[in-house]
């Protein structure tokens, strides 16, 4: 099983996507990065964090890294989230302001990850082609580079679900 669990700000995709692993072990790849001098942010992570299983083990790598080093039988991964993990690879290769031909790779080599990987995963992404066009360059490029990877995520899982006001829709349904 591949799922992708696609929504909008608050819509309830990562509690979502966090039930559809239950209690069991599950490896969270928590693709946030932490800034200490943002409380706010640090609250949320904390709220993620609290509402985990304790079974469940957090990893804050790159979800490309631990897809690929995921073997048959592994319990399953969720990586929560795409968006803030583009972000990163924008900010790492200088993305926003030259040409963002590094972070469409690091997307590139993680769908082929998603593709191949072994053992059961989830993907938590925003759906960002549903609102209006950015003003900033940098608003745009990062709708139309996080809509690209989001597709083709969706077509490297079997199963793909959109939630609108925290009602699951099902887009692909998988077996």
């Amino acid at each position: 099983m591949r799922t992708l669990v696609l929504g909008g700000a608050r819509s309830g995709k990562s509690a979502h996507a966090e039930g559809l692993l239950g209690a069991g072990p599950a490896t969270y790849v928590a693709t946030g990065r932490r800034d200490p001098a943002d409380a706010e942010w640090s609250a949320r992570i904390a709220a993620h964090v609290a509402r985990r299983p304790a079974t469940w083990r957090t990893v804050e790598s790159d979800p490309v890294d631990v897809l690929r080093a995921a073997a048959a039988g592994d319990p399953p991964i969720l990586v929560d989230d795409i968006g803030t993990w583009l972000t990163g690879v924008l900010d790492d290769t200088g993305g926003w302001t030259g040409p963002p031909t590094a972070a469409r790779r690091a997307g590139a080599a993680l769908a082929d990850a998603t593709g191949s990987c072994r053992t059961d995963l989830v993907l938590v992404s925003a759906e960002v082609g549903l609102g209006v066009v950015p003003q900033t360059r940098s608003g745009r490029l990062f709708r139309d580079e996080l809509g690209a990877l989001n597709a083709a995520l969706a077509d490297r899982c079997t199963d793909v679900v959109l939630l609108v006001a925290g009602l699951p829709l099902r887009l692909k349904p998988g077996r």
